[in-house]
């Protein structure tokens, strides 16, 4: 995908591209071909620890609440691997996302002492160890999860950049994702999986257009496309032959639908 990418940078004079993604969806091989590519990129970043920038805010700050939005910053020098970019990591606080994982995390514990204490089937739970074949509850994992509740992480190249940007461009990525399943759902792009470049290429230039034409719909009727094709589908025009008659049946087209169709008339005939 990257080779397809670099192409089409090149095919339309882009100096840049930013990939935005999830950590779990990138690989470190991934990871190393976007390096080497010299492309830029916003991660969500993984967590396997709590980061010292953390921990170091708890300890100047004993006893006192996470305020919410609090955002910290961890700055790495770039080297060979990333082609001198320096890497910075922002690490930011949500109350209410704390607020879920930490009710989870409870959750979880709690079925990990029961399945200890022997009154609840063993099913995996990340909180179960086992130890020369005694099961226990392994709260220095309860602990660091807890401590990392509510936190999340934004890994970026880019040069200078702004915490604020770089968030905003990863929530983004959830309304991409949904509109990607909008394009292959709604609209029936039926997802297909291909080896062959010109394929890729094909299979993309159709979701693509499926989401500029969703898009424009919403934008034109104010209307979701979910909404616009569900109602849409079920009024059809129907012609009929009878000997050398042809007769032109409607399906009666209800007030919203109608303002809707004429808002795409006239934003169409501008155009």
């Amino acid at each position: 995908m990257l080779p397809t990418l670099r192409s089409f940078m090149d095919t339309h004079g882009l100096p840049d591209v930013v990939i935005v993604a999830d950590a779990g969806m990138v690989s470190e091989a991934n990871m190393d071909a976007i390096e080497a590519a010299g492309l830029s990129y916003i991660l969500g970043g993984k967590m396997p620890r709590v980061p010292y920038v953390i921990d170091q805010w708890h300890k100047d700050y004993p006893d006192t609440d996470v305020p919410d939005g609090l955002t910290l910053v961890a700055r790495w020098p770039g080297g060979p691997s990333t082609k001198g970019r320096d890497v910075t990591t922002f690490y930011q606080y949500a109350h209410d996302r704390g607020r879920r994982t930490i009710k989870g995390i409870e959750a979880q514990v709690a079925k990990a002492e029961a399945a200890v204490a022997g009154k609840a089937s063993g099913k995996p739970n990340r909180f179960v160890q086992l130890s020369g074949g005694t099961r226990s509850v392994n709260r220095e994992l309860e602990e660091k999860a807890k401590a990392l509740a509510g936190w999340k992480a934004y890994v970026t190249n880019l040069p200078d950049p702004d915490a604020q940007m770089v968030i905003g461009a990863y929530r983004r990525l959830f309304q991409i994702e949904r509109s990607f399943r909008m394009a292959k759902s709604d609209l029936r792009a039926r997802p297909i999986y291909h080896r062959k470049q010109d394929s890729i290429e094909a299979h993309l230039s159709i979701v693509f257009a499926a989401m500029a034409v969703a898009h424009w719909i919403g934008q034109t009727t104010g209307w979701s496309i979910k909404r616009f094709v569900k109602t849409a589908r079920r009024y059809r025009t129907f012609t009929i032959a009878a000997g050398e008659h042809t007769i032109t049946a409607v399906d009666p087209v209800p007030d919203d639908l109608a303002q809707a169709l004429d808002a795409i008339k006239a934003r169409s005939s501008t155009h």
